[in-house]
């Protein structure tokens, strides 16, 4: 599938179906390639990637992730194909182990090895039976992937990676670790906004959602970044995680994680006045690949 160049990151739970069909059909008459929707403990992200591939045409739909502790593996494989076969290939599988304290502290499930269990799950899922009608094309998956062992199993046993709150750095080791060959889609944070202290005071109450996160310190902390600059969510962290500033510097943030070897780079637009509230269509206009 071409996933294009450029696609959009956003949550769904805030908006209607209507207006998430609307939204849907605005970015993809943008030009974005793909709309990547996540899980948390709001929409189904299977009802919702069905309800947006039969509102549009073109656009391909991502999940970016679902969370694997919240079904079994031959579920997800059979949500995966009939997405796909509905939609004429237009839906991409990505899929994750979360976090612990989302794990066991929201859900009361068992959180497990990450790595191991991530195998395992893919290895049900490639051998689970399936008896509906198949897609015309293999259904791609990617997983969740920061560190090497994570990037290494995306490598060998699914399509690809797709990074979350990472840096064009970060980027550039995930394809040394994965080789030529498997996807590699970054989701990078932006915020079209000039002024430094006003675009980093916009940054910080979206990093305070996810700075407490295992996964994620563990990764900022092989990034380089320090558990000071983590807990205090310092001008050095927004600066290496997000991309801020004039449409031409966030325009060479996007570059640089294709040049550092990412086939897909999808958006998350913050609004400078409304945070994650909103869409920022201004942001996305003035990026938009068309």
């Amino acid at each position: 599938m071409n996933l294009g160049k450029l696609g959009v990151w956003y949550f769904q739970d805030a908006m209607t179906s209507m207006e998430a069909a609307d939204a849907a059909q605005r970015i993809e008459k943008l030009g974005f390639g793909t709309l990547w929707i996540p899980e948390t403990v709001g929409k189904s992200p299977v009802a919702t990637a069905a309800w947006l591939l039969s509102q549009t045409s073109d656009l391909n739909i991502a999940t970016g992730i679902m969370n694997i502790y919240h079904r079994e593996p031959g579920v997800t494989m059979a949500a995966q194909k009939s997405l796909a076969e509905q939609s004429g290939n237009r839906f991409l599988l990505g899929i994750g182990v979360s976090h612990k304290p989302l794990v066991e502290g929201v859900r009361g499930l068992q959180y497990r090895p990450p790595v191991a269990t991530m195998r395992s799950y893919l290895e049900k899922m490639q051998g689970s039976p399936y008896t509906g009608r198949m897609p015309s094309e293999d259904t791609p998956t990617v997983i969740a992937a920061l560190g090497p062992k994570m990037l290494a199993l995306a490598a060998e046993q699914a399509s690809g990676a797709h990074p979350y709150f990472t840096s064009p750095e970060h980027t550039r080791m995930a394809r040394d670790v994965m080789g030529a060959g498997p996807l590699l889609c970054v989701e990078q944070k932006v915020i079209c906004e000039e002024d430094p202290e006003k675009a980093r005071a916009v940054a910080r109450p979206v990093a305070k959602i996810y700075h407490m996160l295992p996964n994620y310190r563990n990764n900022w902390l092989r990034m380089g970044l320090t558990d000071s600059d983590i807990d205090d969510l310092s001008d050095r962290f927004i600066d290496t995680t997000f991309a801020w500033g004039t449409i031409e510097q966030i325009r060479n943030r996007i570059q640089e994680h294709h040049d550092a070897g990412a086939d897909h780079v999808c958006v998350q637009p913050i609004h400078p006045e409304m945070g994650m509230a909103v869409l920022d269509w201004d942001c996305l206009e003035a990026l938009s690949p068309n």
